[in-house]
């Protein structure tokens, strides 16, 4: 028996995926999930550090309320992680404090 996935519960079938760029690594992404699922989905947590003590952070609320997943993309700082959908040939690099060359 084949397990049971949400997508072949619905006989889903995603359009091809794409690649975005991440700290120059490519990232591949399926269509229509935001830049933290895209980031999450390749294994990475956090992308950002915090202006005091460069502490590492990622997503915490989810919802774009908390300004925990900042990062820059294509070259536009302060931008919710959780919000932004990805879009094919992004480059998104970590946010490192304010992200604006302090």
């Amino acid at each position: 028996m084949r397990p049971r996935t949400p997508t072949g519960l619905v006989r889903a079938r995603p359009e091809p995926s794409f690649t975005v760029t991440f700290d120059g690594r490519e990232i591949s992404v399926l269509p229509g999930r935001t830049i933290a699922a895209a980031l999450w989905s390749a294994g990475v947590v956090s992308w950002r550090t915090t202006r005091d003590g460069g502490e590492p952070r990622g997503v915490f609320c989810g919802i774009g309320v908390c300004f925990d997943c900042l990062l820059i993309v294509n070259g536009r700082p302060n931008q919710r992680a959780c919000l932004v959908r990805a879009e094919p040939g992004d480059v998104i690099r970590t946010q490192e404090g304010t992200g604006h060359d302090d």
